[in-house]
């Protein structure tokens, strides 16, 4: 019999480590300090568009948010979003702009969150996540629910007014819950959704529902998507999703029922793994693991015991 040990425990969840901004919400309205912050020497500014920012390798191994002093930023007033400020009293700046600034060298390259988030800094993730979920926001949600007339900007891109009715909008997060769920043999639950390419397995994930306790969610969507029925659910970590806007709750589920059903719409086959059953799958390939950059990766390692193969 093969033994397992957990040697996943430390791995940081992607987005999710400490970055050492304080987000200092208290001088987001406070004009007069942001723009002294803005025209600090030491201020740092990366512009974001699409959902992508500029990032490049530095000879000692490392990547990086591209980022210049504010006196060197493109012009915009609007669309300037404060992140926070480090313990060395560093103020960091995003821009929204329809495109990203020239590349500054040759290695410089546009990069999303999927694949800047496993190469970048704790602060430099953190920065872009922060920047990148204002973004999707603010292009989204450019007019008043209530009235419909086009909303303004303010707190430093994280509020919008509407002039018209007085409403102030704020960013909006869906909350969405991601499980691993065992049976009674301590076998996992993995299933592939329909837009997968074959052989992706991964944890059941679904959003909560109004009215709903996160809890009741697990349940609910293992059920749906599976016809496996949950009992005990533990809560495990948190994770920021800004695809466009979800905060993915991750769980450990235990099952009371080992028969699959699929529901062939979200989830296309479902299957239980031991993990010798899993580890043979990767070997042979018969099993592409989740990516890493997902929360997934970090409930099945829990269970699993060590790191997962790279996809």
């Amino acid at each position: 019999m093969t033994i397992w040990t957990d040697r996943t425990a430390d791995r940081p969840i992607t987005f999710s480590a400490p970055s050492g901004i304080d987000r200092s919400a208290h001088h987001r309205q406070d004009e007069a300090w942001l723009a002294a912050a803005w025209s600090h020497p030491t201020t740092r500014v990366f512009v974001v568009s699409g959902g992508q920012a500029l990032i490049d390798d530095t000879p000692d191994g490392r990547t990086e948010l591209i980022m210049t002093p504010s006196f060197e930023a493109p012009l915009t007033e609007a669309h300037r979003y404060y992140l926070g400020t480090d313990e060395d009293g560093v103020s960091y700046f995003a821009l929204q702009k329809d495109a990203l600034p020239g590349r500054l060298d040759q290695s410089a390259r546009a990069a999303g969150l999927r694949e800047a988030g496993l190469l970048l800094s704790p602060r430099d993730a953190g920065l872009l996540v922060h920047a990148v979920a204002l973004e999707n926001w603010q292009r989204m949600h450019r007019f008043c629910s209530r009235c419909g007339e086009r909303t303004v900007i303010a707190a430093a891109g994280h509020i919008r007014r509407c002039p018209a009715c007085g409403a102030e909008h704020y960013p909006r997060t869906d909350p969405a819950v991601i499980m691993l769920v065992t049976d009674d043999q301590d076998r996992a639950l993995l299933g592939r959704q329909v837009h997968w390419p074959e052989g992706r397995f991964s944890t059941l994930a679904g959003f909560v529902e109004p009215g709903e306790s996160i809890e009741q969610s697990v349940a609910r969507e293992v059920y749906e998507e599976a016809g496996v029925v949950v009992g005990d659910v533990e809560y495990v970590a948190s994770q920021p999703w800004p695809f466009p806007s979800s905060l993915m709750l991750g769980f450990m589920a235990r099952a009371t029922s080992s028969e699959i059903q699929v529901d062939g719409e979200e989830i296309e086959e479902a299957r239980w793994f031991s993990r010798d059953d899993l580890c043979a799958a990767f070997a042979s390939g018969e099993v592409l693991p989740p990516y890493g950059i997902s929360i997934a990766a970090r409930l099945i390692e829990r269970w699993y015991g060590k790191p997962l193969p790279k996809p």
